[in-house]
């Protein structure tokens, strides 16, 4: 039966879909010797011939599945590689989890973020933990400057306009206060590219350090910044109900 490469590829454990997307772009992807020229293009993986990087991949390739939690560091990248050469998640890992595995952040944070952040080498799943209707909620402690006034936490709240659309409503709680900024709980139900560094700048209180605590019910818990666990049974349980319960869409009043 044919499928879309991408699909096939994430399945196999090769790359996250979009990351399969990009190998197929970049010409490292054949079908029975043929460079694929689209990403449209499907193959019946019981017959054809499908190689990325001139190696044969079959489901016999898969490894064995991988989830697991890191603690990202400050100044390291969410992405297997980098153009300009900084250092990535993938490079934290110890040696035999670095092994061709197909492991992959699913989501991101930014460089100057730290906290917590998921890999693994199932390609469905981190397809649809990173679908728009599949939001799985996450906790951050953020530091920011100044003092948010109820006014504004309450906007916050509510949502704010972002790329022409409202952000979903959020939680927003002050932990402690300093004589120049306050500590903040946030938790989002989506996460646009950069969301709680530009709402806070936008509200008039830059971001000075975002730390992600939570995935879900997948908490750090004292793992120490820089390493990874694995998750466990029940942890890998939940992430998998995702594939199939989207998060209701929250509307604000």
């Amino acid at each position: 039966m044919e499928e879309r490469l991408q699909k096939i590829l994430s399945q196999w454990g090769v790359a996250s879909r979009r990351q399969a997307e990009q190998l197929i772009l970049a010409g490292r992807v054949r079908v029975n010797g043929e460079v694929v020229q689209q990403l449209g293009q499907k193959a019946d993986p019981t017959c054809d011939r499908i190689e990325v990087d001139g190696r044969q991949m079959t489901s016999l390739s898969r490894p064995e599945p991988l989830y697991l939690l890191l603690n990202k560091p400050l100044g390291v990248v969410s992405t297997c590689a980098d153009p300009w050469g900084r250092p990535t998640v993938l490079h934290l890992l110890p040696e035999k989890l670095r092994q061709d595995n197909g492991l992959h952040p699913v989501g991101r944070l930014d460089a100057n973020s730290t906290g917590a952040l998921l890999l693994t080498n199932d390609g469905d799943l981190t397809y649809a933990l990173t679908h728009p209707s599949h939001q799985v909620p996450k906790t951050y402690r953020v530091w920011v400057e100044g003092h948010p006034s109820p006014q504004v936490l309450h906007q916050w709240r509510k949502g704010v306009m972002l790329d022409d659309r409202l952000t979903l409503p959020a939680q927003v709680e002050v932990v402690a206060q300093k004589a120049d900024r306050t500590y903040l709980e946030v938790v989002l139900q989506e996460g646009r590219n950069r969301q709680i560094r530009r709402v806070a700048t936008q509200l008039g209180h830059p971001v000075l350090a975002l730390h992600r605590i939570a995935i879900g019910p997948i908490v750090l818990n004292g793992l120490p910044t820089g390493k990874v666990r694995s998750l466990t049974q029940e942890e890998v349980n939940f992430l998998k109900t995702q594939r199939c319960t989207p998060v209701p869409k929250m509307t604000s009043n």
